[in-house]
């Protein structure tokens, strides 16, 4: 590889030497011969003269109108010129013919005149082709998150009954799914947005102050830049759970009514956004981790309906409790649970509200006795 890497270095010396010798003056059909069987004799030739022809005309013309003039000095109006153009100066002896006009660009590199310039020193073995990919590679890299973000499309999520699922989203953001959940993840230039289908989802945001994060489900939308919280989609609406920073609460307009003023949720809080309004509970950061305890098995009640606790238990369960006896549901319980174990849950009510438990294959029924 380092004979590929020289002998590339050298044919690319050789053809800006020849390319060199052509844009001065003195030019004769000799040389011009010679440079065509010079072409001629290899493929890598007529390479590296493209190559370099390309070079000069995207961008080595205005560089070559200061060349060898001093620092600070801007070459005289006219100074550069072609012979045969429009206001053309005086054309000095054995300039070259005068320009093809089919030249799209305004100036021939065959009518330029190079003056002395100071001699730069480049590391030997490292083509001026490879620099230049190098550029292109490293400019592709910094925008290429910014073009998958545009054109990515979105990405769905789920979970089934009794399973949670961890996920990292393509911004940094981690994600909990909990039991019987569905996400639909779209991640654009100027928003990150979540639509929760179903279920509940627990979210560590990315900082990104250029692009929110928006949690939307059941007409509300929770908006972050970078925080922790959980969003969990009911029947009445939406609930919001916040562990860390702040979320910004917003409501659609409903059918009967205005939209609803935006909610500013700080750690600790509590919201359900229903369709008739907003409720917000105020309180630490412990008591609202306990609420998101499924996400280590558990499920915390404290003073809960066992109507409620039932439900609870049913979204992590194919096996359901089912209150045979409506009054159960008004039983008030309390007490931390494996949501896994459905069974040992009714065995404990059995124990200590008397509650009378009939196992059945797919369900679990209590009664009062």
């Amino acid at each position: 590889m380092g004979t590929d890497m020289a002998g590339g270095t050298r044919i690319e010396r050789e053809a800006a030497a020849w390319l060199a010798r052509r844009d001065a003056h003195g030019w004769s059909a000799h040389d011009e011969a010679a440079f065509e069987a010079w072409l001629a004799g290899a493929t890598a030739h007529r390479v590296a003269r493209v190559r370099l022809e390309a070079a000069w005309r995207e961008a080595g013309r205005l560089k070559a109108l200061g060349a060898g003039q001093p620092p600070g000095i801007v070459p005289p109006r006219g100074q550069w010129t072609w012979a045969g153009g429009q206001g053309a100066g005086p054309v000095p002896a054995g300039a070259p013919p005068a320009r093809d006009p089919a030249v799209p660009w305004g100036l021939d590199p065959a009518t330029l005149v190079f003056a002395p310039g100071r001699r730069t020193h480049r590391r030997r073995g490292f083509p001026v082709g490879v620099a230049a990919m190098l550029v292109v590679l490293a400019v592709s890299s910094a925008l290429g998150w910014r073009h998958y973000s545009t054109a990515a499309a979105p990405v769905a999520y789920r979970t089934a009954v009794g399973s949670l699922e961890s996920l990292s989203l393509a911004d940094g953001t981690e994600a909990t799914l909990s039991s019987d959940s569905r996400i639909v993840v779209n991640l654009s230039r100027r928003e990150r947005h979540v639509e929760l289908e179903r279920g509940e989802a627990f979210f560590h945001a990315a900082r990104d102050p250029r692009r929110p994060f928006v949690v939307a489900a059941a007409g509300h939308r929770a908006v972050a830049v970078g925080t922790r919280f959980a969003v969990r989609r009911g029947a009445d609406g939406m609930r919001v759970v916040v562990t860390e920073g702040l979320v910004r609460l917003e409501s659609a307009a409903g059918a009967d009514g205005p939209r609803q003023p935006t909610t500013l949720l700080p750690a600790g809080s509590i919201a359900l956004a229903t369709a008739d309004g907003v409720v917000v509970t105020s309180g630490t950061v412990a008591a609202a981790e306990q609420l998101l305890s499924w996400r280590d098995g558990f499920l915390a009640f404290h003073d809960t309906p066992l109507g409620t606790a039932v439900a609870e238990f049913n979204r992590y369960n194919a096996r359901k409790l089912v209150l045979g006896d409506p009054a159960l549901a008004s039983i008030r319980i309390g007490g931390n649970f494996r949501w896994s174990n459905a069974e040992a849950f009714a065995r404990l009510l059995e124990q200590g509200f008397g509650v009378r438990v009939e196992p059945h294959d797919d369900r679990i029924v209590l009664r009062d006795r």
